[in-house]
């Protein structure tokens, strides 16, 4: 299924599904990792769905736990050449991998810059859903669209949000 920027309002679905987005930094040391995969078994549990914009790091691994738990997936596509912003080919592939899966595509209408788009997209996720999972390490944004910018958008509109990662760990 595929939806143009909108078409799903509200925090969750009939019949109590929880609709769970995802925020995240993009490389993540192996403790992080460890530390997303028991936060999210909590959470994934009876009916779920996951808002994703299957980014490297987080967005990529929470969709892969998210999948084998039997949750569905939507996939949220920045309006940018979102594909040529990949640096790797493993990430593109997982990338594809997990787009085949996704239960719904939403295509967000294009942006003047990718960072644009990316801050679009996180805001796109915060409206969308009941819960936000950050796998952020509480430090400030180091570009728009960042996960610290998503945080504070979702808090500002008071969305609950979950951050998932470990004290004293660090990103580089």
């Amino acid at each position: 299924m595929s939806a143009k920027g909108g078409g799903m309002t509200g925090r969750g679905l009939a019949g109590g599904v929880t609709r769970i987005g995802v925020t995240g930094h993009r490389v993540l040391p192996d403790a992080v990792r460890s530390a997303v995969r028991e936060g999210m078994r909590g959470l994934l549990g009876g009916e779920a769905e996951l808002l994703t914009s299957l980014a490297a790091g987080a967005d990529q691994l929470c969709a892969d736990l998210a999948l084998a738990a039997g949750a569905r997936v939507t996939a949220v596509i920045p309006g940018t050449d979102y594909e040529a912003q990949f640096e790797d080919a493993a990430a593109l592939a997982s990338y594809h991998r997990l787009l085949a899966r996704c239960t719904t595509r939403v295509d967000l209408p294009a942006e003047p810059s990718p960072e644009a788009a990316y801050d679009m997209a996180g805001r796109w996720v915060v409206d969308h859903c009941g819960l936000l999972v950050a796998v952020w390490d509480g430090r400030p944004a180091r570009g728009r669209g960042g996960t610290a910018e998503v945080v504070e958008y979702a808090r500002a509109n008071g969305r609950r949000v979950t951050v998932l990662w470990p004290p004293g760990i660090l990103r580089d």
